[in-house]
């Protein structure tokens, strides 16, 4: 992925077992992996599920930078791990001067969510009950609710 530094770009270093973003905190940043690994962790109860472990060329943090919502995983260092940060303003400059850099993040993108739809479908392979909940908590409609089945 093009992530040369360009003005205004940052680089963090991290250690290993640093948290770099934490699940729920409302920071803006996005992160592209110059070298280390990354791994992406949620909470399901009391329990943490790695959602991801990412390598150079990798980002994280978009979700939190496009949608402005709080961030909905904890990234954690596993490596001594190079970020080039990324602010909200400075993905839209580099987009601009960086037309590639768009295209690979899209593609990068575009594969995350194939690879969740195949987890989805063997998760129904596995729970076939389930498929009507989940299909209609997948839907785009314009009444993505549950229906209660009484």
């Amino acid at each position: 992925m093009g992530y040369g530094l360009r003005d205004g770009d940052l680089h963090r270093d991290c250690e290993p077992g640093e948290v770099i973003v934490r699940e729920g905190d409302t920071s803006r940043e996005m992160y592209v992996i110059e070298h280390g690994r990354v791994q992406i962790e949620k909470r399901a109860g009391d329990d943490r599920v790695v959602l991801a472990s990412l390598e150079k060329g990798d980002f994280f943090g978009e979700i939190a930078l496009l949608g402005g919502g709080p961030r909905d995983a904890t990234a954690v260092a596993v490596v001594p791990t190079r970020l080039l940060v990324i602010q909200a303003g400075g993905l839209l400059l580099r987009f601009r001067r960086d037309p590639t850099f768009a295209f690979e993040m899209v593609h990068k993108l575009s594969r995350r969510v194939s690879a969740l739809n195949e987890k989805v479908v063997g998760l129904l392979e596995d729970r076939p009950e389930a498929s009507d909940g989940v299909a209609q908590l997948l839907s785009f409609g314009p009444d993505r609710r549950l229906k209660d089945p009484t």
